[in-house]
């Protein structure tokens, strides 16, 4: 194959398609198209790994029980978390909205496996977790595979994850690494809720230090 050179409008687009990469929290009631779903997470097969280990996975939570453990895990940790604030910190965390859990057509836990025999081991010796930043590395593609397709991602991260992985049943190996919210925004937009919330703000300089 040869070397691909892309073109300026196709960079123009790509950075547009980084800029409007959103965590979503509001969807839309729009149910999502199976056959643009299974293209998002093809890109998943695309992602880079450790060794070629690809410990990414997939777990679909469809079920009204499975759902439900989800989002009364979210609520547990989301009501301990909101105890470590105190004053503006408190009243502005309380109205944060944190999760598109209630309202995501498609949910999905994603888990790394610790165990997998798949890459032999290969840059995983000495910094195991490889095999974790691998998984956010695969996920971050499905992220902009959505974003390409005009659906959001909400990723979840006030969650017990022990729990998560004893209500889904899943292996012992398994540790994980999120759960995603996958739907249509509400609205799309370049500015971060959080920004727009007022919670924190985007530090647009980059740090490179040369030693």
């Amino acid at each position: 194959m040869r070397d691909q050179t892309f073109t300026d409008d196709f960079r123009t687009q790509f950075d547009l398609l980084l800029r409007l990469r959103r965590d979503v929290r509001r969807f839309r009631d729009e149910a999502v198209d199976e056959a643009v779903l299974t293209r998002c997470l093809d890109a998943f097969r695309l992602a880079p790994s450790v060794g070629l280990s690809e410990p990414w996975r997939v777990v679909r939570v469809e079920s009204t029980a499975a759902r439900e453990a989800a989002l009364k895990n979210f609520q547990a940790a989301n009501a301990q978390a909101l105890q470590g604030y105190s004053g503006d910190n408190a009243r502005l965390y309380s109205q944060l909205k944190l999760t598109g859990m209630q309202e995501a057509p498609v949910q999905l836990a994603v888990f790394c496996d610790d165990s997998t025999d798949k890459g032999r081991g290969l840059g995983a010796g000495s910094m195991p977790e490889m095999r974790r930043y691998s998984v956010v590395s695969a996920v971050t593609l499905f992220w902009l595979a959505l974003r390409a397709e005009g659906m959001g991602l909400g990723w979840v991260s006030i969650l017990d994850p022990e729990q998560m992985a004893r209500d889904l049943n899943v292996s012992d190996s398994w540790r994980l690494i999120g759960y995603f919210c996958v739907g249509w925004p509400e609205e799309h937009s370049e500015t971060p809720e959080l920004q727009q919330s007022g919670w924190e703000f985007r530090d647009n300089n980059l740090l490179v230090e040369v030693r």
